[in-house]
Parts: structure tokens; C-alpha cells; sequence
């Protein structure tokens, strides 16, 4: 027996009799929770360096990274629209305890690694405009724990709507970098056209891609689109369906904006201005007054920062709400739950900060982004056997079409990020990190890849 999923929000928005443009904006709302995950401060490098280095020439590779994740997050609407039940829970009701409890953990571990990027990124924020210390921002950040209750005891449209309003200042911060940087708009749409890559250009690409799905979106949006109490007839849930695809295509292409945005910025002050060379966030923030000419340009760098951190803490959170109750059926005091997301991920910034200095930030930030490579083929590959499953999702399986576009998307995914795991493996192979250890992460890729074979075959065999 599971309890519902964000049991005090579930089917707390009624839509069943509105009309019109009222039952569009009565969706309107769960997409936008998820697509904070597609603009949050772990993109912003891929984002900046693909920008400074090869000016308008990635450009195409966004908006190929945001037609994946406008496919999977959709996937995952529909999982709980038809279903009635999260992704996490789905999973719990296939595989055996065993499995399960693994990709419990690796959920968790995803959860915090996500975490950890935010709070990285509100403290660069923070610093950036106030010029407080990195480790005096990363403790700040723990405060937002009840800034997450404070909404969630106002309920799920006062949640979206403070999500709105953070998007779109993180939307408009750039929109008015734009202005002040006065972009050549004919030679950045050309960037929309795919061309040949070079190595390097391919480095990046590779890492814009591999980052575009968050494991923790995939719970998240099965779960949010439960929030609307619909109708549960088959006409009733193909409208929920085609509502809740405008709400991914409007939120996450809101989300492409904001990369397009910050990609064309930093070629515009920095490739066309010879700085192909800048990498990092805060070299990115100290440039740009003086190449553009105007202060305010790094004033809205830093609040869009601080905006696309804070909204991404408050929807991280959800996620590992859903993932404990999917998988454990295991409930919380959401703030205990909210506090220890959150402590998890401060410990290892502060140790870090604290131990090796502030520049050693951006390392932590590549390691946190590995761990979430790590586990996203445990999401997006159940996803796809359950949207598939026409015993279960009966008219509303995914047509053959679907099912191999969404194959290929995920073999691409999965093979990109264990590209990124196998390199970061390499290098800490060849240090001089003690042999135990260095058989010891064999031995756990070894299993992750043994684990990740039989969730895709289990529930092939089960069918049968």
C-alpha cells in the first residue's frame, strides 16, 4: 500500500471544471518546478565555457539538449498522470527489495549531489554581490530550509508561484544583460544550424549534453502532476496529457532561453573580445563590467545566480521527499527531511572550503556532477519501460515512434555520462591514491553496471 505521492498536496488543485484558458493556467505549474533543474548553477559552466570559447557555435547543442528533456520530463508527466504513482513508487512495485533499496540510495546520493551544486552556487552568488566569504554563503544557505516550509504550508500554487517569479528573474536578469550587451542576433541564430565540432568544441558539447537531465527531475514531475485533480476518464486524462505537454514545452524551453542567453553572453563579452580563455563563474562575473561597460551587468549576473540556486534547492527538496516515501514508504517531518537534505550537502562544501581553500570549489562542483552521472541511466531507464508497458498504461503506452526516439535518448544520455564517469575514473586511477581504494571504485562501477543490466532486463523477462 503506498501513500499518495506529496500526500498534503496531492489532487489540491481541481481542474476538472474550468475552461478555456482557466483549465490551461490550472495546469500551467509542475513543468516549471522542473525546468529550475535545466537552468540551475552546475549548467552556468558548461554554459559560460562553451560560450567564451567557440562563440555562437554551440548554440545548436542546446536546443538538441532541450528537445531530450522536453521527451523524458513528458514521459515522466505522463507515468503519473495514468498511473497515479511516482516514479519512485513504480519502481518499488517492479523490482525486488534488494534493487530497490539500491536505487534508493542512488537516488539520495543524486539528490545530494544536486544539493551540493546549489549550495555552491548561492554562495558564489551570495558572494559575488555582497563579497561575504564563500564559507560564510554556504552556511547562509542552510537557512532556506524554512523558507521551503513557509511555502509548502501555503500550498502548491503559492510554491509554483514563488518558483514563477524566481524564473522569471533569472529570465529577465539576462534578458537585460542582452540589452546592455547588444549580442549580433543574426550570428548567434546561425549557431541554431548543427556544424562540425572540433575536439575541443566536442569536450563541451558532450558536457552540455550530459548534464541536461537531472535524475531528480524524472521523481519529481511524475509526482507534481498528481497535484491536479482531473478527471479519470480517458477523455479526462488525454486533456491532462496535452495540458501538461504545453506546460514541459513552455517551461523548458523558458529554460533554453536562459542557457541560449548565457552562452550568447559570454561569447559576446568574451570570445568576440579575445577571453576565450574564461572558465569560471566568478572570472566571468569580474569581466563583465569592464568589457561591457556598465555595473549593473554584474549585479544581475549575481542575483540570477543566487535566483537559479534558491529555486532549485526548493524543488531538490520535493524530489528527496518523493524518493524517500516512493521507495521506503518511510514519511518524515518534511523540515527534519529538509535539514538533513541540506546538511549533507553544506558538510562536504564547508570541509572543502575550509581544507583546500575556495579554489578548489569548481573541483567540487565537477565531482558532484559525476555522482549525478552515476545514477541517471537507474532513472531514465525504468521511466521508459514503464511508459511502454501497455498492460499497465493500456491506450496511454507510449507509441512505437516514442518508444525508440526515447531508447535513443537515453543511450545517448547513458553513454555520454559514462564517458564522463570512465574519465574522471581514468585520472583518479593514474594518482596517487592508495591501491585499496582505487580497487574499491572499481569494484562499485563494476556493480552500478551489473545493477543498470538487470533494470533493464528485468522487466523484459517479467512480461514474458
Amino acid at each position: 500500500m503506498f501513500h499518495k505521492s506529496l500526500d498534503q498536496l496531492h489532487e489540491s488543485v481541481p481542474v476538472q471544471n474550468k475552461t478555456g484558458w482557466r483549465r490551461l493556467f490550472a495546469f500551467i505549474g509542475p513543468a516549471y518546478l522542473v525546468s529550475v533543474g535545466y537552468m540551475d548553477p552546475g549548467n552556468w559552466a558548461t554554459d559560460l565555457q562553451g560560450g567564451a570559447a567557440f562563440g555562437f557555435q554551440l548554440i545548436w547543442i542546446l536546443l538538441l539538449s532541450n528537445i531530450m528533456a522536453i521527451l523524458l520530463q513528458s514521459l515522466s508527466a505522463r507515468l503519473g498522470i495514468v498511473r497515479r504513482l511516482d516514479l519512485a513508487q513504480v519502481n518499488r512495485e517492479t523490482y525486488p527489495k534488494f534493487v530497490n533499496f539500491c536505487l534508493y540510495l542512488l537516488a539520495e546520493l543524486a539528490i545530494a549531489a544536486t544539493d551540493l551544486a546549489e549550495v555552491l552556487g548561492m554562495a558564489i552568488g551570495i558572494k559575488l554581490l555582497t563579497g561575504l566569504p564563500l564559507m560564510y554563503g554556504t552556511i547562509i544557505t542552510v537557512t532556506d530550509t524554512f523558507l521551503f516550509m513557509l511555502l509548502q504550508r501555503y500550498g502548491m500554487r503559492k510554491m509554483e508561484a514563488f518558483i514563477f517569479v524566481l524564473v522569471a528573474t533569472i529570465g529577465g536578469s539576462f534578458l537585460a544583460e542582452m540589452i546592455i550587451a547588444k549580442p549580433d542576433l543574426a550570428s548567434a541564430a546561425k549557431g541554431l544550424v548543427p556544424s562540425a565540432l572540433s575536439p575541443g568544441a566536442l569536450y563541451i558539447a558532450v558536457g552540455m549534453i550530459g548534464a541536461t537531465v537531472m535524475p531528480h527531475n524524472l521523481y519529481l514531475h511524475s509526482a507534481l502532476v498528481q497535484t491536479r485533480k482531473i478527471e479519470r476518464t480517458s477523455a479526462g486524462i488525454k486533456k491532462s496529457l496535452f495540458y501538461n505537454f504545453i506546460d514541459s514545452a513552455v517551461a523548458l524551453n523558458a529554460a533554453f532561453f536562459v542557457n541560449a542567453a548565457i552562452l550568447i553572453l559570454a561569447a559576446t563579452a568574451f570570445y568576440q573580445t579575445g577571453n576565450q580563455s574564461v572558465a569560471k563563474i566568478e572570472d566571468a562575473h569580474a569581466l563583465l563590467a569592464p568589457l561591457l561597460g556598465s555595473k549593473l551587468a554584474p549585479i544581475l549576473f549575481a542575483v540570477a545566480l543566487i535566483a537559479a540556486g534558491q529555486s532549485s534547492t526548493v524543488t531538490g527538496t520535493l524530489s528527496g521527499q518523493i524518493v524517500m516515501e516512493g521507495y521506503l514508504n518511510l514519511r518524515l517531518n518534511p523540515w527534519i527531511r529538509r535539514l538533513l537534505t541540506r546538511l549533507v550537502a553544506i558538510v562536504p562544501a564547508v570541509l572543502v572550503i575550509g581544507l583546500m581553500g575556495e579554489d578548489r570549489v569548481d573541483e567540487l562542483l565537477v565531482f558532484s556532477q559525476v555522482i549525478l552521472s552515476l545514477q541517471l541511466g537507474f532513472a531514465v531507464i525504468p521511466l521508459i519501460h514503464f511508459v511502454s508497458d501497455k498492460n499497465t498504461m493500456g491506450e496511454f503506452a507510449i507509441k512505437s515512434w516514442v518508444k525508440i526516439l526515447a531508447w535513443l535518448v537515453a543511450s545517448v544520455l547513458v553513454y555520454l555520462n559514462a564517458n564522463l564517469v570512465f574519465d574522471f575514473t581514468k585520472a583518479f586511477l593514474v594518482g596517487p591514491t592508495p591501491l585499496g581504494i582505487k580497487i574499491l571504485l572499481v569494484l562499485l562501477i563494476l556493480f552500478f553496471f551489473t545493477l543498470l543490466l538487470y533494470i533493464i532486463i528485468f522487466p523484459i523477462i517479467q512480461s514474458k
